[in-house]
């Protein structure tokens, strides 16, 4: 059950991306429409993760090591 929930969402964000790609080269409004759920989708992914980092979340937890690096 969890593997074919996993490959639903690798499936949703391959059809992101496809549609992503479509939409910059002029495809149809829906193309347009779903690529811009996939980019605020991605933005928020992103932003939710530097914030975890921030606050030594799980992602951050044990890089204590100086660098700051992003």
């Amino acid at each position: 059950m969890t593997l074919l929930v996993l490959l639903g969402v690798l499936a949703l964000a391959a059809g992101g991306c496809v549609c992503v790609v479509w939409a910059q080269r002029g495809g149809p409004r829906w193309t347009r429409a779903v690529a811009a759920v996939t980019l605020g989708a991605g933005e928020l992914l992103r932003r939710s993760g530097k914030r975890r980092r921030r606050r030594g979340g799980i992602l951050g937890a044990g890089n204590n090591d100086g660098d700051g690096g992003d």
